[in-house]
Order: C-alpha cells, then sequence, then structure tokens
C-alpha cells in the first residue's frame, strides 16, 4: 500500500457539556488538536424514507494511528472541523495491518 498524502489540516472536536448556571446545560464542541489527513468520497448511499429518499455521500477520511484511547485518535461521535466545513464521525478502523493509518468514514454537515 502506497502511503496516503495527508495533505488537508483537520481540527478533531468532541462534544461538550457546560453548565449554563440555570441547572441545565449547553452543548457544544471543544477543539482536541490539529490532525493532518486525506479524504476522498466513499460510494453514494440512498436511504429510503416514508416521504422523502436522502442521498447522502460518505468521505473516507484518512488520518496517522494513533493508539487506543489516545486523544489524537478518532472515534465515532466526535467530528473534524475544516474552516466551516463540518465532518461528523460514524465509524473508525484500521486502514492497514500494521496500524500506520486509521479509515475514518464521515458525512459533510453544515455548520451552525
Amino acid at each position: 500500500m502506497s502511503s496516503p498524502k495527508l495533505g488537508r489540516r483537520l481540527v478533531l472536536e468532541q462534544p461538550t457539556r457546560m453548565a449554563d448556571g440555570a441547572g441545565g446545560f449547553v452543548s457544544g464542541w471543544s477543539a482536541l488538536g490539529v490532525i493532518w489527513a486525506a479524504i476522498d468520497p466513499g460510494s453514494l448511499r440512498i436511504s429510503a424514507q416514508p416521504a422523502a429518499g436522502e442521498a447522502r455521500l460518505p468521505l473516507r477520511i484518512t488520518v496517522r494511528g494513533a493508539p487506543v484511547g489516545a486523544p489524537s485518535r478518532p472515534q465515532p461521535g466526535q467530528r473534524f472541523r475544516d474552516g466551516s466545513r463540518v465532518y461528523p464521525i460514524s465509524s473508525v478502523s484500521l486502514s492497514d495491518a500494521s496500524g500506520r493509518y486509521l479509515l475514518c468514514v464521515a458525512y459533510e454537515e453544515a455548520a451552525l
């Protein structure tokens, strides 16, 4: 396997909850750090729903491998940010048998 070109600078973010001062909380995102990645389109997935169909193009985001539990290792439920573009992470797996790279499946969503 040839080494992927990790030329995209992404910020890895995790969800956070902060007290709102009135007994509740406010959800937000906090940056864990910068990760260099390669982003490639996956295959189109179409889901049929009663009133409308939805087409989603998954993205294959390749990053350097990191040990399980390391803050630099992406996890489902986290997201990547590239400026105003946001990529929620659906799954993470080894990209190669040596563990040098991780393959993250994500979708692009509009940033709020």
